[in-house]
This record gives structure tokens, sequence and C-alpha cells, in this order.
């Protein structure tokens, strides 16, 4: 599968970079703002979850509901805080092997894309000091529509210029290998086999590979 594959397509958090605690730390200061408690256990339903879609859910948890312009500045606050957590992101994050595999694919003749719902992707990508390594980059901004959707894998592999047969998915989250297979693309689960049960290949990191 590896070995014939034209075009390789990335999710960000937790396959290149684990920010995923950073985003916690911004939900739950958000809660604690709002009176209620956010736990990792709770954040774990916001893994691979659109900004506006994870708000529901925490307001869901909260029991509390609001007008979607109160929403719209409650989301706004916490990708601030986000951003904020963000800001001293540098290499020494990047997840193992991320930096080789990625070259080692480019050396192949591999297209390498980013396919992630983060709105600050080109943003993290540029502290990481990674953006040369990839092709083409399509995130929040690009698309409207949340993994299970295939949406955001589908224009990567026309940003590629190539067939979804030809390109692989590395994905660390159930709606992002679902949205890999709904795309026609085979996919490599970053993580637990129990957890990503419908992936063609599951290892625990790109350093496997």
């Amino acid at each position: 599968m590896l070995e014939h594959m034209k075009g390789a397509i990335f999710d960000l958090d937790g396959v290149i970079v684990d920010t995923a605690k950073y985003h916690y730390l911004a939900w739950r200061s958000l809660a604690e703002e709002l009176g209620f408690q956010f736990t990792e256990e709770h954040n774990e339903r916001l893994k691979g979850v659109s900004r506006m879609r994870s708000l529901d859910i925490l307001l869901e948890i909260g029991g509390l509901e609001f007008s979607e312009a109160e929403k719209l500045v409650m989301a706004d606050k916490k990708n601030r805080l986000y951003v904020e957590y963000i800001s001293g992101l540098d290499e020494s994050e990047l997840l193992p092997g991320v930096k080789a595999y990625l070259s080692g694919l480019r050396m192949r003749g591999v297209g390498v894309a980013l396919g992630s719902a983060s709105k600050n992707a080109v943003f993290i990508l540029d502290k990481l000091n990674i953006a040369g390594l990839f092709d083409a980059v399509v995130d929040g901004n690009k698309v409207s529509r949340a993994k299970p959707d295939p949406e955001v894998f589908q224009t990567a592999c026309w940003e590629l210029g190539l067939q979804p047969q030809d390109c692989v998915v590395f994905e660390d989250a159930e709606a992002g290998v679902a949205a890999g297979k709904a795309a026609g693309m085979q996919v490599v689960g970053i993580g637990k086999r129990e957890v990503l049960k419908e992936a063609d290949l599951v290892v625990s990191g790109l350093h496997e590979l």
C-alpha cells in the first residue's frame, strides 16, 4: 500500500504534532469561566471535530445554551487562548519520525499534503519549521464540512492533482479514518488498533514507518 502511493495526506493534531493538550487547556479555561468543569475524559469527544461543533459539545456537557452570536464570541475567545498557548511551539514538539518520514516521501517524489480541520494549520507548520515539506495545505479556512465528511481529503487530493486511489491518509481519530475511507483512500491509523479498527494499517507513530 505505502510503496505504491503517489500522494500522502496528513492530519495535523496527533499525527504531526500534539497540540491537543493546548486545545484542552483553552476549552477547560472557557468552561471554568462559564462555571463548570471540563475534564480530559470530556475532551476525548472533541477529537477531530470542528471548532463550532466542539463548542456545542462543551456547552452540552455544561448544560448551557447560548445564541449563535454569543457562541461565535466564545469560539473566538477559545481560539485566542489556544493561539497564545501555541505561540511558543518549535521543532522540538514535532512527534517522533515526522520530519524524516516527510523528507523521505518527498525524495521518492510522493506528493505531501495536510488535511486538517484546524484554522491555525499554516501558523503551526511555520512554527514547527516544516511548511516547506508540504505541497498543499488544506485546512479549516479552505473547507467547511468537518470530518467524517471527506471534503478535506478530497480537496487535498485535488490540490495534489491525483486520484483518490493513489492517495493514503494518515489519521489519529475515528472521524478522520471514516473521512479518508469515504474519500476512497486507504488509511494509516496513528494510535491504537482497537480505536482505529477501520484503518487499513495501524502504527503508533510515523517513526514506525
